[in-house]
């Protein structure tokens, strides 16, 4: 009997220790409201208003583990899926994993090294400037930073050191940052491609500094986009690297929390800056556009507000040359005002409002865009 209940007693012991080494977390979040958008411009209008969701935070669930390898060191996994809270329909292109899959190895020494499907450090780096927390639509910095957008590239590699003293610096590199990687081909007196042509090559890097009330971080993100054929193939020599630079702070004053950035994208945008809401509204731009330069700026507050916190922030993307298919193009300074406020009900539930005008939408003269909602989040 003592020999029976000893042998209960380790086995509760052993099975505390494997929970211990190994953790797997479910997690998600979901936000919906009811909102409206209008974008106008010479001779169209578009207009909806209705259901939004994934405002303040896209809709996903996922799962994180880790498993403890001993001398501080652990395997670690992430897979995220989104989806449209509307519909129930998967996002980004119907991915399962769409918004994040990675595996990797962390050790408290030496830092993390993930592979797979992940947002670039950009995107990582300045969460922490906007006041709007790289959400709310086209009140997000995004939109004139476009490479801090939540931008994901596949097939990347990335590593990210540990913090030294509030200091951590990232590096990444995807070897096809859309797709399943390509190999190279070789036809005689057809196509002589390498790897590079075939792929969009990205790399991404940047430093970040948070300690008390302060927030800094800098980044650099490239990608090499060609010209696609009507095969799917890519024509040498028409290779373009988009590129961009930014630099960010915060400072959080208690009463109030002043945020500031600048930066600039050269050869095209990353992502499509404000979309269209209607097929026969050509407002969208993005991709190569070699030869296109423009700055970015972004200044905003944030502060709290009995249970939430109050936003506001402005934005200005000025083109500074144009790009080399469109010489003489007129390119207006696009400027985005913006301004929200989220209450917590609970510690996992929030309520929201917000409200964002732009204008000379994607450098387009007379162009205005207009985007309001309510709506609520919950993290779970």
């Amino acid at each position: 009997m003592k020999k029976t209940l000893l042998a209960a007693a380790l086995a509760l012991g052993f099975a505390g220790v494997a929970q211990a080494e190994t953790s797997v977390t479910l997690y998600g979040i979901l936000d919906g409201g009811i909102g409206y958008q209008q974008i106008k411009g010479d001779g169209f209008k578009t207009r909806k208003t209705g259901m939004i969701n994934g405002v303040q935070s896209g809709n996903r669930w996922g799962l994180r583990g880790t498993e403890d390898m001993g001398n501080g060191l652990q395997a670690v996994f992430q897979v995220e899926s989104g989806f449209d809270l509307s519909t129930g329909h998967q996002q980004q292109g119907g991915r399962l994993f769409g918004r994040h899959a990675t595996l990797g190895l962390r050790s408290d020494a030496w830092g993390q090294l993930d592979i797979g499907r992940q947002t670039n450090i950009g995107s990582k780096y300045f969460g922490a400037i906007d006041p709007f927390a790289q959400g709310f639509g086209q009140a997000n910095i995004g939109t004139t930073f476009g490479s801090v957008n939540t931008v994901r590239w596949d097939n990347m590699v990335m590593y990210q050191t540990p913090n030294f003293s509030g200091f951590q610096f990232g590096v990444g590199y995807s070897f096809n940052t859309d797709g399943a990687q390509r190999s190279s081909l070789d036809v005689d007196g057809v196509y002589d491609l390498n790897e590079s042509d075939r792929n969009r090559r990205g790399i991404t890097a940047g430093i970040r500094y948070g300690n008390g009330p302060l927030a800094v971080a800098l980044s650099y993100e490239q990608e090499r986009i060609g010209s696609a054929s009507a095969n799917g193939l890519t024509t040498p020599g028409d290779d373009v690297n988009v590129r961009a630079w930014q630099l960010g702070a915060a400072y959080d004053f208690e009463v109030v929390k002043v945020h500031a950035a600048f930066g600039q994208t050269r050869n095209g945008m990353f992502g499509a800056g404000i979309g269209s809401l209607d097929s026969n509204a050509s407002v969208a731009v993005g991709g190569a556009l070699d030869g296109l330069k423009y700055n970015h700026y972004m200044v905003g507050l944030s502060a709290p507000v009995g249970a939430g916190s109050i936003m506001a922030s402005w934005q200005m993307a000025d083109p500074r040359s144009n790009p080399d298919a469109a010489p003489n193009a007129e390119l207006d300074k696009m400027n985005i005002y913006s301004l929200g406020y989220t209450y917590n009900l609970s510690k996992r539930t929030n309520m929201y409002v917000f409200g964002s005008y732009a204008k000379d939408v994607n450098f387009q003269d007379g162009v205005k865009s207009t985007y309001a909602g309510v709506g609520l989040r919950h993290r779970f």
